[in-house]
């Protein structure tokens, strides 16, 4: 099963700004949440352009890769 049948990308941000135009104080939320159970499989406190930059490779993940792979490789990835 594709990984973005199986996982949801929710992107919290810390302030109304984008990324862009955000302070360096703030900070964003990025979650992996298991569709079926709703339990966070994976949790990412980013500043605002290191949140956004991690959310695009994860969508693009998420629709390429099967869910096993997708959780193997980003579970490795530190905070």
């Amino acid at each position: 099963m594709r990984a973005n049948r199986a996982y949801r990308l929710i992107v919290t941000r810390g302030g109304r700004a984008p990324a862009l135009l955000a302070g360096a104080q703030r900070v964003d939320h990025v979650e992996i949440v298991e569709i079926d159970s709703g339990e966070v499989v994976l949790f990412w406190d980013r500043p605002p352009h290191a949140a956004s930059q991690l959310a695009r490779a994860l969508r693009e993940e998420l629709s390429s890769l099967e869910a096993e792979e997708f959780l193997a490789r980003w579970s490795s990835v530190e905070d």
